[in-house]
Formats: structure tokens, sequence, C-alpha cells
């Protein structure tokens, strides 16, 4: 089974900051969200992408994809900061 994320279409716009956050892994998912900019609640904010596409959206999130559940990121070409979030955001 290829597995997929939940990705913002601005991600692939190069938007910048890319926030992503590793939630529990549901159905065909990983867990993980990924978003750029600021975060929106909008039905449709994230659209499903098979995990094994994200070298073509985003490669800088690549390294990050091992992170276990509740692990967070947020980063740009030039910052990194990785933390446990014991309250996900959503």
């Amino acid at each position: 089974m290829s597995l997929k994320v939940g990705i913002s279409r601005n991600v692939g716009e190069g938007v910048r900051p890319i926030h992503g956050i590793r939630l529990e892994p549901e159905g065909d998912t990983c867990g993980w969200y990924i978003w750029a900019g600021e975060f929106r609640d909008d039905l449709d904010f994230f659209v499903p992408l098979h995990a094994a596409h994200l070298h073509q959206w985003a490669p800088l999130v690549v390294p990050y994809l091992g992170l276990a559940r509740g692990w967070r990121f947020l980063i740009t070409e030039t910052y990194e900061d990785v933390w446990l979030d014991p309250q996900p955001p959503f």
C-alpha cells in the first residue's frame, strides 16, 4: 500500500515556512500533515498526496518523515526547529 500525507497546495508553490506534524496514522495515511505559511481550518486546506511524491513537492521535508507521532517541524532553506508537541493543534 502507498501511504498518503495531508498537504496544503501552497507547499508546492514555494511558500515558506513549511510546517509539519505527525498525528496518528489512519486508513491509508501515514499521519503527516504538512502546510506552508499560515494554517487555515478550511475543509479543503489539506489535499491527499502519496508520500512517494513529496520529493517533488517539498524535498525539504523528506529528512523529517522518520519522526514519530507527536513530533513537529518548522523549516525553511535556512532555518530548522523540531520539537515534540504534547498538545497537537488539531
